[in-house]
């Protein structure tokens, strides 16, 4: 095995395509082709179905470019220990959240002191959220959880109560709580599998020897939100989350009081790269001046 036949898989598989990694790399596409040839040859293993001018990742392939992906970011980390200069950091930071909510207090100010740091956002819920960090397809993650696994670095966001919401209307306005049996008897929106909120008010119900059955299920926190403003049902979200929405009236849960707490986390043996470990930095130190950080 050759470090020029993994790298020419690792840009197949990136670029999605033969040509699109040659250009990038710099070289022909026969040659490129070459490589990964002599890198499946070598060890008999199948890494790309080819169909016509549209290649696709094998199970094989798939678990190589999980490990190709961490190869060439260590070696990227390598070159940076090495070339170290006060250069400006840059790059692209990926980030996955179940609430964009909880980046708010520190987006801006990171973007002012990192500006060539380019920020992507995009949502997921906690299962999601690790597995993309895990897929080294995102660097930062915000989740429902104070535990996420022994593999992520965590920083403590907070928690807020879970509450229930509802379309102004829907119920009169004198019901200002909601207990498990009520809710029962209405019609519910969930998120999708995975969200935390949804496992912890099943879990308390099924304690209760309830049942919540949704009418709904929508993936989503804004799906969930729209559907529940339109009368569909009642949704549940955590306080922090709930903002403000004229359509919109929040409702207490009665007898139990249910907590959701919220961590920011990376991959923990990503912490070295450069763009991480800024922005962890970053959020530590502002909650830290906040006298929010967990334990300050």
């Amino acid at each position: 095995m050759r470090h020029s036949q993994l790298k020419a898989f690792h840009f197949v598989a990136k670029h999605g395509g033969f040509s699109r990694a040659a250009e990038a790399l710099f070289l022909t596409q026969p040659a490129i082709s070459e490589q990964v040839r002599k890198l499946e040859q070598d060890h008999d293993l199948l890494l790309f179905q080819r169909e016509r001018k549209r290649v696709t990742l094998t199970p094989e392939g798939e678990q190589l470019f999980r490990y190709t992906k961490q190869y060439f970011e260590i070696e990227d980390q390598i070159e940076d220990y090495l070339l170290e200069t006060r250069a400006a950091i840059d790059g692209e930071l990926r980030i996955i959240a179940d609430s964009a909510h909880h980046l708010t207090p520190f987006l801006g100010a990171f973007q002012k002191k990192y500006p060539k740091i380019t920020i992507t956002v995009r949502s997921g819920n906690t299962e999601e959220i690790l597995e993309e960090l895990r897929s080294y397809n995102a660097e930062i993650g915000v989740v429902g959880s104070l535990s996420p696994g022994k593999d992520m670095d965590v920083l403590n966001l907070g928690s807020t109560e879970i509450v229930a919401f509802a379309a102004q209307g829907l119920l009169s306005a004198s019901k200002p709580t909601l207990s498990l049996e009520e809710l029962a008897k209405l019609p519910l929106v969930f998120r999708e599998d995975g969200s935390k909120t949804r496992q912890k008010l099943e879990e308390e119900a099924e304690n209760h020897g309830i049942t919540l059955r949704p009418a709904i299920v929508a993936e989503g926190r804004e799906a969930v939100r729209e559907l529940v403003a339109s009368g569909a049902g009642i949704g549940f979200v955590s306080e922090a989350e709930y903002g403000h929405d004229n359509r919109l009236r929040q409702i207490k849960l009665k007898g139990m009081k249910l907590q959701m707490g919220e961590s920011m986390i990376s991959l923990s043996q990503r912490r070295d790269v450069k763009i991480v470990r800024a922005f962890m930095d970053f959020a530590r130190n502002e909650l830290k001046e906040k006298g929010t950080l967990a334990g300050a």
